[in-house]
């Protein structure tokens, strides 16, 4: 879809941008797939923040979306493409011949009345569910399953797609947005195509209080802040960070330090890693 620009009539709409739902169903959600949504502002049981610059935010309701696809050996019919509040993707409410509805992640190029379907003998068009077996090699994939059964849980943002490099015995070689090259069962499911709302990179919020309503509270830079608040704080005029490289306010470092586990047991399914040279 479209980028749609405002006349900058203030300035916060100088610069900002949003999407353009126009092609999207103007419909209420399907209610027997809504559930609430609690807000924890980032806060554990015993109330204390684990987790930084969250709160506020619009109240939303989460969307049951049907990750694991495993409804097969029968055809579904697009009702409609709907905005969900909790990711960037659009998702599609699809009904059953037997009238069962779902959500789906909505692939790039889907509309209303196209018919999909999961399992094996589906065909290969944007939207269907396959295993990773019955997929050819070089088709351009997204909701890809990491365990069978488990469900998808890589490429699911706006705009992002995998593609299967290679087969070989119970494994299949996908390549992820990332530039990850990684061995994955080929008795998983992934989906034909790419995830819709490609221009979802390109808009700009422009003004703080549209990240206020997605549940975001201001960042301050520890380097502006007193010694006693942060490991970068103090200092004359603008100081540098004083250490061998940036830390985190508990002093454990941060901007490119690698944070991943070593040793890993999935270490062995990774056969080129992102940011390899």
């Amino acid at each position: 879809m479209a980028i749609k620009a405002f006349k900058p009539v203030t300035p916060g709409t100088r610069t900002m941008t949003v999407t353009d739902y126009s092609g999207l169903s103007k419909v209420a959600p399907e209610k027997s797939l809504l559930e609430p949504m609690k807000k924890t502002s980032g806060r554990n049981n015993y109330g204390r923040i684990t987790v930084r610059h969250h709160g506020g935010g619009n109240r939303t309701k989460y969307r049951v979306i049907d990750f694991k696809r495993d409804k097969v050996g029968m055809n579904a019919t697009v009702q409609t493409i709907e905005y969900d509040p909790n990711r960037s993707a659009f998702i599609a409410l699809i009904q059953f011949e037997d009238g069962e509805k779902r959500y789906i992640l909505a692939p790039d190029g889907l509309k209303v009345g196209h018919i999909i379907r999961n399992g094996a003998d589906a065909d290969i068009k944007p939207g269907n569910a396959l295993p990773l077996a019955n997929i050819p090699v070089g088709t351009f994939i997204y909701g890809i399953e990491l365990y069978n059964g488990k469900g998808a849980q890589l490429v699911r943002a706006a705009g992002n797609m995998a593609q299967l490099m290679a087969k070989e015995g119970a494994y299949a070689l996908v390549r992820l947005p990332s530039g990850e090259q990684r061995n994955i069962d080929i008795n998983c499911i992934a989906c034909i195509g790419q995830v819709s709302n490609i221009d979802h990179e390109n808009v700009s919020l422009g003004k703080a209080g549209r990240k206020r309503h997605m549940g975001w509270r201001p960042t301050v830079r520890g380097s502006v802040m007193n010694p006693n608040d942060h490991p970068h704080g103090g200092g004359e005029g603008k100081s540098p960070v004083g250490r061998p490289g940036p830390v985190t306010p508990w002093g454990k470092p941060t901007l490119g330090y690698k944070t991943r586990k070593h040793h890993q047991r999935s270490d062995k399914f990774i056969v080129k890693r992102r940011n390899a040279k």
